[in-house]
C-alpha cells in the first residue's frame, strides 16, 4: 500500500475525504472521530454508496465492534475478496488503537502497512475518544503513513446556517439567518441534535416562515442556553423568571453540580465580556477566546455584560466557586436549596 503524499497530509482531512469520494480514489484506511456524529455517519454512508453495490452488502460490507476484537479478525475480514464489486468496506467501531495489548499493537502496525488494495477499513470512534499516545512512536508513524484521520467538528456558522435553511426548505418552510442563529444558540451547534429539532419545529409551525416563537414552543434547549437565560434573568432582577428556569432544570433531574458548573461557566464568560467592554476589545476577541463559531453568542454576551459591573461578575464567579467546593466537601448539604440561595444572593448584589 502506497504512503500518503505530503500534500495530502497538509490538506484538510475532511476536504481530502471529499476529494477521494468525488474522484473515486477512496483510500485504504481512515479514522473517523469527533463530536459531530451526523457528519461522521453521513460520510460513512457516502463511503458505503461508493464502494458497496446494492444487494451485495452481505459480501462486501462488514461491521466489527471494538470490544474483544483481535487484529486477526480484522485482517481476515479485510482479506475476504469482494463479490461483484471492486472493493469491500470494513467498519471497526470503538477499537482504541492506543490501548491494545503490545502484541496486538504490533500486529495492527503490520496490518496497516499491508491492507489489501481492494479493501477500505474505517476505524470509527463513537462512544470513546480518539486520543493518540505520543509515546507509541511506531503506531503513530504507521497511522501517519497509512491512515487518513478525519475529525468531524461542529460546523462553522458559514456552513451551519445555510444547512439549516436547506433542511427547513426541504420541509417546505423558510427561516431567516437571525432566526437560524437563535436556533443554534438555543439547541446547540451540532447537526446531530439539530435534525430532530428542525423536524419538530417545522411540523409545529403554522406559517411558511419559522419564527422564534415557533422554536421556543417545541424545541428542547441545551443546558448552556438555559443557564444563559438564567443569568440574564438574574442580572435583570427578574427573580421569578430565574426561579422558574432553575425549577425547570431541577425537574429535568439534571445533577445539581452539573447545573452549578454550567452556571459558573456562563458567569465566567459574562465576566470576560465585561472585561472586553472595559478594555475596549470587541466581539472577535471573545469569539477567539471561547472558540465561538459565530458572533451571535458573542453579541448576546456583550449585551448582557453591559448590564453588569466588573465587581459583580468577579463576586459572582467567587460565589460559584465557593458553592462548588462546598458541594464537593459537605456530605449533608442541601444542593438544590443552595442553588436557589445562590440566585437570591446574586440577584441581591446585581447593582
Amino acid at each position: 500500500m502506497a504512503k500518503q503524499t505530503s500534500d495530502a497530509k497538509k490538506s484538510g482531512a475532511l476536504q481530502k475525504l471529499k476529494a477521494d469520494l468525488a474522484s473515486g480514489a477512496v483510500g485504504c484506511a481512515y479514522v473517523f472521530h469527533g463530536e459531530e456524529s451526523y457528519l461522521r455517519e453521513y460520510y460513512l454512508g457516502e463511503l458505503r454508496k461508493a464502494l458497496v453495490p446494492a444487494g451485495f452488502e452481505e459480501f462486501n460490507y462488514h461491521r466489527l465492534e471494538g470490544r474483544d476484537l483481535t487484529v486477526q479478525t480484522i485482517s481476515e475480514t479485510a482479506e475476504a475478496m469482494p463479490m461483484m464489486a471492486e472493493r469491500t468496506l470494513v467498519v471497526v467501531t470503538d477499537l482504541d488503537l492506543f490501548k491494545m495489548p503490545e502484541d496486538q499493537r504490533e500486529r495492527m502496525i503490520a496490518f496497516l502497512e499491508d491492507i489489501p488494495p481492494y479493501c477500505c477499513v474505517v476505524f470509527v470512534y463513537d462512544t470513546i475518544p480518539y486520543s493518540p499516545n505520543g509515546t507509541m512512536k511506531k503506531l503513530n508513524k504507521a497511522i501517519g503513513d497509512y491512515v487518513q484521520v478525519v475529525e468531524f467538528k461542529a460546523a462553522d456558522s458559514s456552513d451551519l446556517i445555510p444547512w439549516i435553511v436547506r433542511r427547513f426548505r426541504a420541509l417546505d418552510k423558510e427561516i431567516d439567518r437571525a432566526t437560524a442563529e437563535y436556533l443554534v444558540f438555543l439547541c446547540g451547534g451540532l447537526m446531530t441534535g439539530l435534525v430532530p429539532e428542525i423536524q419538530k419545529i417545522a411540523a409545529y409551525a403554522k406559517g411558511k416562515t419559522i419564527t422564534q416563537k415557533d422554536i421556543d414552543a417545541v424545541a428542547d434547549p441545551v443546558l448552556s442556553a438555559e443557564t444563559f437565560k438564567l443569568t440574564d434573568a438574574v442580572i435583570k432582577g427578574n427573580r421569578d423568571r430565574a426561579a422558574a428556569i432553575l425549577g425547570d432544570l431541577l425537574k429535568m433531574q439534571i445533577e445539581h453540580r452539573i447545573i452549578l458548573g454550567a452556571l459558573g461557566s456562563q458567569i465566567r464568560r459574562l465576566y470576560t465580556a465585561r472585561i472586553a467592554i472595559d478594555s475596549g476589545k470587541d466581539k472577535y476577541w471573545l469569539m477567539e477566546l471561547w472558540g465561538m463559531k459565530s458572533d451571535y453568542q458573542a453579541k448576546l454576551l456583550l449585551n448582557a455584560a453591559r448590564q453588569t459591573t466588573s465587581d459583580w461578575c468577579a463576586d459572582a464567579v467567587k460565589q460559584c466557586q465557593v458553592l462548588d467546593r462546598r458541594m464537593k466537601s459537605e456530605n449533608t448539604i442541601d444542593e438544590a436549596g443552595e442553588l436557589k440561595l445562590l440566585l437570591v444572593r446574586l440577584g441581591a448584589r446585581r447593582v
